[in-house]
Protein backbone atom coordinates (compact mmCIF):
# COMPACT_ATOMS: atom_id res chain seq x y z
CA UNK A 1 0.00 0.00 0.00
CA UNK A 2 1.35 3.41 -0.95
CA UNK A 3 2.59 5.98 1.84
CA UNK A 4 0.46 8.91 2.89
CA UNK A 5 2.19 11.73 1.39
CA UNK A 6 4.37 13.71 3.88
CA UNK A 7 3.27 17.46 3.53
CA UNK A 8 5.87 19.67 5.67
CA UNK A 9 3.87 22.84 7.47
CA UNK A 10 6.61 25.96 7.84
CA UNK A 11 5.32 27.43 10.91
CA UNK A 12 3.00 26.04 13.72
CA UNK A 13 0.96 29.52 13.86
CA UNK A 14 -2.85 29.50 13.70
CA UNK A 15 -3.15 28.33 9.95
CA UNK A 16 -0.23 26.56 10.20
CA UNK A 17 -1.77 24.39 12.88
CA UNK A 18 -5.18 24.28 10.69
CA UNK A 19 -3.42 22.88 7.62
CA UNK A 20 -2.28 20.70 9.67
CA UNK A 21 -5.63 19.32 11.21
CA UNK A 22 -7.05 19.42 7.65
CA UNK A 23 -3.93 17.00 6.24
CA UNK A 24 -4.71 14.79 9.05
CA UNK A 25 -8.75 14.27 8.34
CA UNK A 26 -7.38 13.59 4.76
CA UNK A 27 -4.98 10.93 5.79
CA UNK A 28 -2.03 12.75 4.91
CA UNK A 29 1.24 13.16 7.18
CA UNK A 30 1.87 16.52 8.07
CA UNK A 31 4.98 17.28 10.04
CA UNK A 32 4.64 21.11 11.33
CA UNK A 33 8.39 22.85 12.01
CA UNK A 34 8.02 25.60 13.82
CA UNK A 35 10.89 27.83 14.66
CA UNK A 36 9.97 29.28 18.12
CA UNK A 37 9.97 26.66 21.34
CA UNK A 38 6.42 26.48 21.59
CA UNK A 39 3.70 26.53 19.28
CA UNK A 40 2.34 30.08 17.95
CA UNK A 41 5.55 31.36 19.23
CA UNK A 42 4.17 34.79 17.40
CA UNK A 43 1.06 34.77 18.86
CA UNK A 44 3.01 34.82 22.39
CA UNK A 45 5.18 37.95 21.26
CA UNK A 46 1.22 39.71 21.09
CA UNK A 47 -1.02 38.27 23.15
CA UNK A 48 -1.85 41.67 25.05
CA UNK A 49 -3.53 42.75 21.66
CA UNK A 50 -7.34 42.33 21.47
CA UNK A 51 -8.12 40.86 18.28
CA UNK A 52 -10.84 42.98 15.95
CA UNK A 53 -12.66 39.91 14.54
CA UNK A 54 -15.06 37.82 16.64
CA UNK A 55 -14.14 33.90 18.13
CA UNK A 56 -16.72 33.03 15.51
CA UNK A 57 -13.71 34.36 12.64
CA UNK A 58 -10.84 32.67 14.73
CA UNK A 59 -11.41 28.95 15.14
CA UNK A 60 -10.75 26.98 11.71
CA UNK A 61 -13.56 23.81 11.42
CA UNK A 62 -11.14 20.95 10.61
CA UNK A 63 -9.47 21.93 14.12
CA UNK A 64 -12.36 22.29 15.99
CA UNK A 65 -13.45 19.13 14.79
CA UNK A 66 -10.11 17.38 16.43
CA UNK A 67 -10.73 19.51 19.69
CA UNK A 68 -14.66 18.01 20.38
CA UNK A 69 -13.21 14.89 20.47
CA UNK A 70 -11.11 16.32 23.25
CA UNK A 71 -14.08 17.83 25.51
CA UNK A 72 -13.15 21.41 24.39
CA UNK A 73 -15.83 23.82 25.17
CA UNK A 74 -16.25 26.26 22.32
CA UNK A 75 -15.87 30.07 23.52
CA UNK A 76 -18.61 32.08 22.39
CA UNK A 77 -18.43 33.07 18.98
CA UNK A 78 -19.36 36.82 19.60
CA UNK A 79 -16.87 37.65 22.19
CA UNK A 80 -13.56 39.58 21.08
CA UNK A 81 -10.89 37.40 22.53
CA UNK A 82 -7.31 38.77 22.98
CA UNK A 83 -3.92 36.87 21.67
CA UNK A 84 -3.76 35.22 25.11
CA UNK A 85 -7.29 34.18 25.59
CA UNK A 86 -6.81 32.67 21.83
CA UNK A 87 -3.67 30.63 22.81
CA UNK A 88 -4.99 29.24 26.28
CA UNK A 89 -8.82 28.55 24.85
CA UNK A 90 -8.00 26.94 21.44
CA UNK A 91 -4.28 27.41 20.15
CA UNK A 92 -2.90 25.70 23.08
CA UNK A 93 -5.41 22.72 23.70
CA UNK A 94 -5.38 22.32 19.63
CA UNK A 95 -1.36 21.94 19.95
CA UNK A 96 -0.97 19.62 23.16
CA UNK A 97 -4.23 17.90 23.53
CA UNK A 98 -5.04 16.72 20.09
CA UNK A 99 -3.19 14.26 17.68
CA UNK A 100 -1.13 17.49 16.43
CA UNK A 101 0.63 16.75 19.17
CA UNK A 102 2.70 14.35 17.48
CA UNK A 103 3.52 16.38 14.30
CA UNK A 104 4.60 18.92 15.98
CA UNK A 105 8.28 20.29 16.18
CA UNK A 106 9.14 23.23 17.92
CA UNK A 107 12.63 25.03 18.11
CA UNK A 108 12.91 24.17 14.65
CA UNK A 109 13.87 27.09 12.49
CA UNK A 110 14.20 26.09 8.46
CA UNK A 111 16.80 27.48 6.68
CA UNK A 112 16.54 26.22 3.20
CA UNK A 113 14.25 24.39 0.68
CA UNK A 114 14.74 22.93 -2.25
CA UNK A 115 13.93 19.70 -4.87
CA UNK A 116 16.47 16.52 -3.75
CA UNK A 117 18.89 16.49 -6.50
CA UNK A 118 17.82 19.46 -8.42
CA UNK A 119 19.06 23.30 -8.38
CA UNK A 120 16.74 26.22 -8.85
CA UNK A 121 17.57 26.26 -12.72
CA UNK A 122 16.93 22.16 -13.52
CA UNK A 123 13.86 21.99 -14.99
CA UNK A 124 13.50 18.05 -16.41
CA UNK A 125 11.94 15.72 -13.67
CA UNK A 126 11.79 18.11 -10.98
CA UNK A 127 7.94 17.93 -9.95
CA UNK A 128 8.74 14.29 -9.44
CA UNK A 129 11.56 15.13 -6.86
CA UNK A 130 10.64 15.15 -3.17
CA UNK A 131 11.49 18.59 -1.34
CA UNK A 132 14.46 18.74 0.46
CA UNK A 133 13.60 21.26 3.89
CA UNK A 134 16.74 22.14 5.80
CA UNK A 135 16.22 23.36 9.52
CA UNK A 136 17.59 23.86 12.79
CA UNK A 137 17.23 22.37 16.24
CA UNK A 138 19.71 23.15 18.20
CA UNK A 139 21.28 19.94 17.60
CA UNK A 140 22.81 21.12 14.08
CA UNK A 141 21.47 21.41 10.68
CA UNK A 142 18.76 18.44 10.02
CA UNK A 143 16.98 17.52 6.81
CA UNK A 144 13.34 16.82 6.35
CA UNK A 145 11.81 15.02 3.01
CA UNK A 146 8.24 15.81 1.70
CA UNK A 147 6.00 15.16 -1.06
CA UNK A 148 4.74 19.30 -0.55
CA UNK A 149 5.32 22.36 1.45
CA UNK A 150 2.58 24.40 2.62
CA UNK A 151 4.75 27.99 3.63
CA UNK A 152 3.35 29.84 6.55
CA UNK A 153 5.86 30.92 8.04
CA UNK A 154 3.87 34.88 8.72
CA UNK A 155 5.64 37.97 8.65
CA UNK A 156 6.03 38.94 12.64
CA UNK A 157 9.90 38.60 12.52
CA UNK A 158 10.74 40.59 9.65
CA UNK A 159 8.89 44.00 10.04
CA UNK A 160 9.21 47.17 7.81
CA UNK A 161 12.03 49.77 9.01
CA UNK A 162 11.37 53.20 9.66
CA UNK A 163 12.91 54.90 6.28
CA UNK A 164 10.14 56.04 4.52
CA UNK A 165 11.99 54.09 0.85
CA UNK A 166 11.41 50.92 2.60
CA UNK A 167 14.94 51.03 3.59
CA UNK A 168 16.33 51.61 7.50
CA UNK A 169 16.46 55.24 7.61
CA UNK A 170 19.80 56.26 7.82
CA UNK A 171 21.10 55.53 11.33
CA UNK A 172 18.13 53.50 12.28
CA UNK A 173 20.57 50.30 13.39
CA UNK A 174 22.72 52.15 15.45
CA UNK A 175 19.89 53.23 17.35
CA UNK A 176 17.55 50.19 17.77
CA UNK A 177 18.35 49.74 20.98
CA UNK A 178 15.28 52.20 22.37
CA UNK A 179 12.90 51.56 19.10
CA UNK A 180 10.37 49.60 19.49
CA UNK A 181 8.47 47.31 16.39
CA UNK A 182 5.23 46.17 16.10
CA UNK A 183 2.79 46.07 18.98
CA UNK A 184 4.88 46.72 22.50
CA UNK A 185 2.81 46.00 25.55
CA UNK A 186 2.79 49.78 26.53
CA UNK A 187 0.33 49.15 29.24
CA UNK A 188 1.92 45.64 30.35
CA UNK A 189 5.18 44.73 30.03
CA UNK A 190 6.77 47.48 28.77
CA UNK A 191 5.21 49.84 30.89
CA UNK A 192 8.12 51.20 32.41
CA UNK A 193 9.80 51.65 29.26
CA UNK A 194 7.32 54.58 28.20
CA UNK A 195 5.98 55.96 31.21
CA UNK A 196 6.92 59.54 31.73
CA UNK A 197 8.79 59.32 28.59
CA UNK A 198 7.86 60.96 25.24
CA UNK A 199 7.29 58.47 22.99
CA UNK A 200 6.78 58.94 18.52
CA UNK A 201 4.78 56.55 17.03
CA UNK A 202 5.39 56.09 13.44
CA UNK A 203 2.50 54.33 11.28
CA UNK A 204 -1.16 54.70 10.30
CA UNK A 205 -2.27 51.14 10.49
CA UNK A 206 -4.10 49.18 13.20
CA UNK A 207 -1.13 48.38 14.92
CA UNK A 208 -0.33 52.19 15.06
CA UNK A 209 -3.24 53.25 16.69
CA UNK A 210 -3.46 50.43 18.85
CA UNK A 211 -0.13 51.26 20.32
CA UNK A 212 -0.75 55.30 20.15
CA UNK A 213 -4.16 54.55 22.12
CA UNK A 214 -2.47 52.68 24.75
CA UNK A 215 -0.06 55.27 25.27
CA UNK A 216 -2.69 58.10 25.91
CA UNK A 217 -4.04 55.36 28.43
CA UNK A 218 -1.10 55.30 29.96
CA UNK A 219 -0.61 59.25 29.84
CA UNK A 220 -3.56 59.42 32.19
CA UNK A 221 -2.23 57.09 34.48
CA UNK A 222 1.59 58.90 34.39
CA UNK A 223 2.25 62.57 34.25
CA UNK A 224 4.82 63.69 31.71
CA UNK A 225 3.94 60.65 29.10
CA UNK A 226 3.81 62.31 25.56
CA UNK A 227 2.16 60.90 22.62
CA UNK A 228 3.32 61.91 19.03
CA UNK A 229 2.07 60.13 15.84
CA UNK A 230 4.72 60.52 13.09
CA UNK A 231 2.38 60.12 10.15
CA UNK A 232 4.12 59.59 6.90
CA UNK A 233 1.00 61.04 4.80
CA UNK A 234 -0.54 64.40 5.23
CA UNK A 235 -4.35 62.94 5.73
CA UNK A 236 -4.49 61.57 9.52
CA UNK A 237 -8.20 60.67 8.69
CA UNK A 238 -7.02 58.03 6.41
CA UNK A 239 -6.43 56.09 9.85
CA UNK A 240 -9.44 56.43 11.55
CA UNK A 241 -11.20 53.23 9.52
CA UNK A 242 -14.37 52.59 8.52
CA UNK A 243 -16.35 52.99 11.92
CA UNK A 244 -19.82 51.75 11.71
CA UNK A 245 -19.37 50.99 8.04
CA UNK A 246 -17.04 48.35 9.68
CA UNK A 247 -18.59 44.72 9.96
CA UNK A 248 -15.96 44.15 12.51
CA UNK A 249 -17.20 46.39 15.27
CA UNK A 250 -14.00 46.16 17.90
CA UNK A 251 -11.83 47.62 14.38
CA UNK A 252 -14.58 50.41 13.80
CA UNK A 253 -14.73 51.41 17.07
CA UNK A 254 -10.42 51.40 17.72
CA UNK A 255 -10.38 53.81 14.94
CA UNK A 256 -13.71 56.03 15.95
CA UNK A 257 -12.30 56.29 19.34
CA UNK A 258 -8.62 57.31 18.06
CA UNK A 259 -10.24 59.78 16.49
CA UNK A 260 -11.80 61.38 19.02
CA UNK A 261 -7.90 61.56 20.81
CA UNK A 262 -6.93 62.91 17.85
CA UNK A 263 -9.30 65.61 18.12
CA UNK A 264 -9.10 66.50 21.64
CA UNK A 265 -5.30 66.76 21.48
CA UNK A 266 -4.19 64.39 23.42
CA UNK A 267 -2.31 62.90 20.25
CA UNK A 268 -0.05 65.62 18.82
CA UNK A 269 0.52 65.21 15.18
CA UNK A 270 3.25 65.23 12.90
CA UNK A 271 2.14 64.67 9.44
CA UNK A 272 3.53 64.43 6.42
CA UNK A 273 6.33 62.99 8.08
CA UNK A 274 8.70 60.25 6.01
CA UNK A 275 11.51 59.55 7.92
CA UNK A 276 14.62 59.04 6.27
CA UNK A 277 17.24 59.87 9.60
CA UNK A 278 17.39 58.69 12.98
CA UNK A 279 20.58 59.98 15.29
CA UNK A 280 21.30 59.26 18.79
CA UNK A 281 21.19 63.03 21.17
CA UNK A 282 21.87 62.83 24.34
CA UNK A 283 20.30 59.59 25.24
CA UNK A 284 17.42 60.74 22.82
CA UNK A 285 16.68 60.10 19.64
CA UNK A 286 16.16 62.61 16.81
CA UNK A 287 14.00 61.41 14.00
CA UNK A 288 14.57 63.63 10.89
CA UNK A 289 12.24 64.19 7.75
CA UNK A 290 13.62 65.39 5.12
CA UNK A 291 17.13 66.53 4.55
CA UNK A 292 19.18 66.61 7.32
CA UNK A 293 19.78 70.46 6.91
CA UNK A 294 16.34 71.89 6.10
CA UNK A 295 14.19 68.96 7.26
CA UNK A 296 11.78 68.52 10.09
CA UNK A 297 13.26 67.43 13.56
CA UNK A 298 11.61 65.81 16.33
CA UNK A 299 13.30 64.50 19.60
CA UNK A 300 11.77 61.51 21.66
CA UNK A 301 12.67 59.28 24.01
CA UNK A 302 11.38 56.33 22.80
CA UNK A 303 10.34 55.48 18.90
CA UNK A 304 8.08 52.77 18.07
CA UNK A 305 7.95 52.01 14.54
CA UNK A 306 4.49 50.26 13.44
CA UNK A 307 4.82 50.23 9.89
CA UNK A 308 3.61 46.65 9.04
CA UNK A 309 5.44 43.81 8.08
CA UNK A 310 7.14 42.03 5.17
CA UNK A 311 7.52 38.15 3.85
CA UNK A 312 11.01 36.56 4.50
CA UNK A 313 11.99 34.50 1.69
CA UNK A 314 15.29 34.52 2.13
CA UNK A 315 15.40 30.51 2.50
CA UNK A 316 13.45 29.55 -0.64
CA UNK A 317 16.41 31.01 -2.90
CA UNK A 318 16.33 28.01 -4.47
CA UNK A 319 12.42 27.24 -4.93
CA UNK A 320 10.34 28.46 -8.02
CA UNK A 321 8.15 31.34 -6.72
CA UNK A 322 6.02 33.68 -9.08
CA UNK A 323 5.78 36.65 -6.46
CA UNK A 324 4.06 40.42 -7.56
CA UNK A 325 7.30 42.27 -8.09
CA UNK A 326 5.38 45.19 -5.70
CA UNK A 327 3.77 43.44 -2.95
CA UNK A 328 5.46 40.39 -2.59
CA UNK A 329 2.33 38.05 -2.73
CA UNK A 330 1.64 35.14 -5.30
CA UNK A 331 0.97 36.31 -8.66
CA UNK A 332 -2.70 35.67 -8.93
CA UNK A 333 -3.29 37.18 -5.19
CA UNK A 334 -1.41 39.93 -5.59
CA UNK A 335 -4.58 42.37 -7.95
CA UNK A 336 -7.21 41.32 -5.04
CA UNK A 337 -5.32 42.92 -2.39
CA UNK A 338 -3.20 45.55 -3.60
CA UNK A 339 -3.30 48.41 -1.15
CA UNK A 340 -2.49 50.91 -4.38
CA UNK A 341 -5.96 49.68 -6.03
CA UNK A 342 -8.25 48.63 -3.02
CA UNK A 343 -9.39 50.57 0.20
CA UNK A 344 -12.61 49.32 1.33
CA UNK A 345 -14.47 45.76 0.74
CA UNK A 346 -13.68 42.68 1.15
CA UNK A 347 -11.37 39.89 -0.72
CA UNK A 348 -12.83 37.21 -2.29
CA UNK A 349 -11.88 33.85 -0.49
CA UNK A 350 -9.47 32.07 -2.59
CA UNK A 351 -7.16 29.16 -2.25
CA UNK A 352 -4.85 26.42 -4.11
CA UNK A 353 -5.38 27.98 -7.43
CA UNK A 354 -4.01 31.60 -6.40
CA UNK A 355 -1.49 30.28 -4.14
CA UNK A 356 0.13 27.67 -5.87
CA UNK A 357 3.73 28.73 -6.56
CA UNK A 358 5.71 27.94 -9.84
CA UNK A 359 7.18 25.04 -7.72
CA UNK A 360 5.22 22.05 -8.14
CA UNK A 361 3.56 21.02 -4.76
CA UNK A 362 4.78 24.36 -2.87
CA UNK A 363 2.35 26.85 -1.54
CA UNK A 364 2.40 30.34 0.21
CA UNK A 365 -0.26 30.87 2.37
CA UNK A 366 -1.83 32.70 5.69
CA UNK A 367 -0.60 36.12 6.50
CA UNK A 368 2.85 35.48 4.32
CA UNK A 369 0.42 35.02 1.51
CA UNK A 370 -0.96 38.81 1.33
CA UNK A 371 2.85 39.91 0.80
CA UNK A 372 3.48 43.91 1.77
CA UNK A 373 -0.62 44.05 1.67
CA UNK A 374 -2.11 44.83 4.75
CA UNK A 375 -6.20 43.43 6.53
CA UNK A 376 -5.33 39.97 6.77
CA UNK A 377 -8.04 38.01 8.48
CA UNK A 378 -7.09 34.80 10.30
CA UNK A 379 -10.28 33.18 8.66
CA UNK A 380 -8.97 34.28 5.28
CA UNK A 381 -5.90 31.51 5.93
CA UNK A 382 -8.07 28.86 7.24
CA UNK A 383 -10.51 28.93 3.63
CA UNK A 384 -6.82 28.84 2.16
CA UNK A 385 -5.39 25.96 3.54
CA UNK A 386 -8.71 23.89 3.44
CA UNK A 387 -8.77 24.30 -0.24
CA UNK A 388 -4.91 23.63 -0.19
CA UNK A 389 -4.61 20.78 1.57
CA UNK A 390 -7.88 19.29 -0.59
CA UNK A 391 -5.50 20.12 -3.70
CA UNK A 392 -2.79 18.16 -2.30
CA UNK A 393 -5.04 15.18 -1.65
CA UNK A 394 -6.07 15.33 -5.31
CA UNK A 395 -9.50 16.36 -4.49
CA UNK A 396 -9.82 19.05 -7.04
CA UNK A 397 -13.27 20.16 -6.70
CA UNK A 398 -13.00 20.78 -3.10
CA UNK A 399 -10.44 22.69 -3.96
CA UNK A 400 -12.06 25.00 -5.96
CA UNK A 401 -14.99 25.24 -4.07
CA UNK A 402 -15.62 28.34 -1.90
CA UNK A 403 -16.66 28.01 1.63
CA UNK A 404 -16.33 31.06 2.93
CA UNK A 405 -17.97 34.46 3.05
CA UNK A 406 -16.02 37.60 4.45
CA UNK A 407 -17.34 40.57 6.43
CA UNK A 408 -17.20 43.42 5.13
CA UNK A 409 -14.09 46.06 6.35
CA UNK A 410 -15.67 49.26 5.46
CA UNK A 411 -12.12 50.91 5.47
CA UNK A 412 -12.18 53.19 2.40
CA UNK A 413 -10.19 56.13 1.56
CA UNK A 414 -11.72 58.51 3.25
CA UNK A 415 -12.87 56.77 6.48
CA UNK A 416 -15.18 55.32 5.35
CA UNK A 417 -17.70 57.89 4.97
CA UNK A 418 -19.25 57.33 1.90
CA UNK A 419 -23.27 57.59 2.07
CA UNK A 420 -22.61 58.24 6.08
CA UNK A 421 -25.26 60.74 7.56
CA UNK A 422 -24.43 62.87 10.39
CA UNK A 423 -24.86 61.98 13.80
CA UNK A 424 -26.45 63.82 16.66
CA UNK A 425 -24.55 66.00 18.92
CA UNK A 426 -20.98 65.50 16.94
CA UNK A 427 -20.27 68.77 15.39
CA UNK A 428 -18.61 71.59 17.43
CA UNK A 429 -17.44 68.92 19.83
CA UNK A 430 -15.07 66.52 20.60
CA UNK A 431 -15.56 63.37 18.90
CA UNK A 432 -17.05 61.18 21.52
CA UNK A 433 -16.10 57.45 21.85
CA UNK A 434 -19.51 56.51 20.15
CA UNK A 435 -18.30 57.89 17.01
CA UNK A 436 -19.23 57.23 13.44
CA UNK A 437 -18.14 58.24 10.36
CA UNK A 438 -19.30 61.32 10.53
CA UNK A 439 -17.85 62.28 13.21
CA UNK A 440 -14.54 60.91 11.82
CA UNK A 441 -14.64 63.95 9.31
CA UNK A 442 -15.49 65.97 11.79
CA UNK A 443 -12.15 64.75 13.87
CA UNK A 444 -10.15 64.76 10.87
CA UNK A 445 -11.51 69.05 10.15
CA UNK A 446 -10.31 69.77 13.30
CA UNK A 447 -7.06 68.00 13.28
CA UNK A 448 -6.54 70.61 10.12
CA UNK A 449 -7.54 73.28 12.41
CA UNK A 450 -11.10 74.02 10.25
CA UNK A 451 -14.15 74.97 12.22
CA UNK A 452 -17.29 74.07 12.36
CA UNK A 453 -18.62 70.13 11.07
CA UNK A 454 -15.98 68.29 8.76
CA UNK A 455 -19.89 66.23 8.05
CA UNK A 456 -21.69 69.27 6.38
Amino acid sequence: MDQPKTVAIIGGGPVGLAAAAHLLERGLRPIVLEAGSEPAHAVRQWQHVQLFSPWEYNVDKAAERLLSSTGWNSPDPHVYPTGAELLDRYLGPLATKTPLKDVIWTSSRVTAVSRLGFDKAKTRGRENAPFEIRYQNGKGPEMLRADAVIDVSGTWSSPNPAGANGLPAIGEGEAQFIISYGIPDVLGRDRARFAGQTVGVLGAGHSAIGTLTDLVTLAHQVPGTDVIWLLRGNDPAKAFGGGSNDKLLARGELGAHFASLVASGQVKVEAGFPVTKIALVDDRLQVTAGSSCCGRHILVDELVVATGFRPDFSFLSEVRLGLDPAIEAPVALAPLIDPNEHSCGTVRPHGARELQQDEPGFYIAGMKSYGRAPTFLMITGYEQVRSITADIAGDREAAERVELKLPETGVCTRGGVEGGTAAAGCCGGPAPVGIDACCMEDASAKVAGKTGCGCS
